[in-house]
């Protein structure tokens, strides 16, 4: 049997809509090879993981180093000192004073620890979260995810949790306009804490950048009125950085954008460069509400992954791929805004750094047009570049490549999307 085979006789496979027709073989840096040897330009970074690049020599060569050395002793009954080493290191990249991690494996556990944190320290019970937002697909984060896409076919969900408007200016739920709106979206979390709460909330979960929503960017003082408000209720601020940080948006976390401090942040995703492994970091006050047993991870912190994830943090600086990817996403985002002057399939395009969406409506009543989104995916990857699809509403191309992207790569990448785009505006 072939791989295709294999998947459809022993993988359980319904929780993808439609994989992409390629056989991965190999990777380097932003190229992936396909079994039949075709090689394309990997604008996706396996849902913004390999920041740093498919497979960067001295991330492999920390592992290597690792795995000869220990693989597994479970960091939470014995000293792991790459795991102690890794929690020091990213309470020196982390902004604030976020201090204490905890390791886990996957983004959705990492907010699930974040949540129970939150809700030891501070005493509460409820959060409130964002529509369009996503957080996992474990039920918990299900259960603060804004996303019915996401959500249906499960549940019941959790109670406790509220959802304020997400700061989505393209679609504004309050149909205003940004600056004249005064961040509606914003203030009006106290709205949602005054009239869809018992008063008993812990957090406020919020993604600085939203991914999964379709490439979200809340405007400039949405955080620093949030922030302020969810604390003089009581609660405390959680950023969901599982897919906007390590240098995604132009900043090592997107959250430094809006010069607002987090009380607690999950990150995962670019945190080892494709390595498993996902981590929460606190307020040294707020840590100190796990007790004894309190939380647990058989493989949280992971010596390998560990040794990765430092690796990985330190080519992040010495590359400068943050700065890269400030530049390389003013490119695209350059291009392809210019490309929308005269292009109508094409209604926004958004982003920060090389996190990146264009949204595509059939009309001047922004009807989704999720059936064109899906045919640039397909006639992208025939044309040798892998881009994403997303958004709520299933019609946001996203564009997530690793951070080693050179500016020719994503020239090359804006070209066959402007051609790709013209074809199927031509043919709606």
């Amino acid at each position: 049997m072939d791989t295709k085979q294999l998947y459809d006789e022993y993988m359980i496979t319904s929780m993808v809509a439609g994989f992409e027709p390629v056989v991965v073989e190999q990777a380097s840096g932003c190229t992936m090879t396909g079994a039949d040897g075709k090689e394309y330009l990997d604008c996706f970074s396996g849902i913004a993981v390999v920041n740093a690049g498919h497979g960067h020599p001295k991330v492999l060569a920390a592992a290597k180093e690792q795995m000869d050395k220990l693989v597994h002793c479970c960091t939470y009954v014995y000293y792991n000192p790459p795991a102690a080493e890794l929690s020091k290191k990213l309470s020196e990249v982390s902004p604030g004073s976020l201090q204490k991690s905890f390791l886990g494996n996957s983004g959705a556990e990492a907010l699930e620890g974040a949540m129970r944190l939150a809700k030891q320290f501070t005493g509460r019970k409820e959060v409130v979260c964002l529509t369009h937002s996503f957080h996992g697909r474990t039920v918990g984060t299900l259960s603060i995810t804004g996303n019915r896409g996401r959500k249906k076919g499960s549940g019941p969900y959790l109670s406790g949790v509220a959802f304020a408007p997400a700061p989505h200016c393209y679609r504004c739920p309050f149909k205003l306009q940004y600056p004249s709106c005064d961040v509606a979206c914003a203030h009006y979390l106290e709205d949602v804490l005054r009239y869809q709460t018992s008063g008993d909330v812990a957090a406020f979960i919020a993604e600085p950048v939203m991914g999964e929503g379709g490439i979200i960017v809340p405007p400039p003082e949405y955080f620093e009125i949030t922030a302020e408000i969810i604390r003089s209720d009581g609660g405390l601020f959680i950023a969901d950085e599982v897919q906007s940080g390590f240098g995604r948006t132009g900043k090592f976390f997107a959250i430094e954008h809006y010069g607002v401090e987090p009380d607690i942040m999950c990150m995962a995703k670019g945190i080892a460069d494709g390595f498993p492994i996902s981590a929460f970091i606190a307020r040294g006050d707020v840590s100190e509400a796990f007790t004894p047993g309190d939380h647990l991870s058989t493989f949280g912190g992971n010596p390998i992954c560990c040794a990765a994830a430092m690796a990985n943090i330190d080519v992040i600086v010495e590359e400068k791929l943050c700065e890269n990817s400030a530049q390389r996403g003013e490119q695209l985002l350059a291009r392809l805004r210019k490309f929308q002057e005269n292009c109508s399939l094409v209604g926004d395009v958004r982003g920060k750094g090389l996190m990146i969406g264009v949204e595509l409506i059939k009309d001047a009543a922004k009807t989704p047009a999720a059936e064109e989104a899906r045919k640039v995916r397909a006639m992208c990857r025939e044309a040798g570049v892998l881009v994403g699809v997303g958004g709520s509403l299933g019609n946001v191309v996203r564009l997530q490549p690793p951070l080693v992207l050179t500016a020719e790569q994503a020239d090359q990448a804006a070209d066959v999307l402007e051609k790709v785009l013209t074809k199927v505006a031509g043919s709606v």
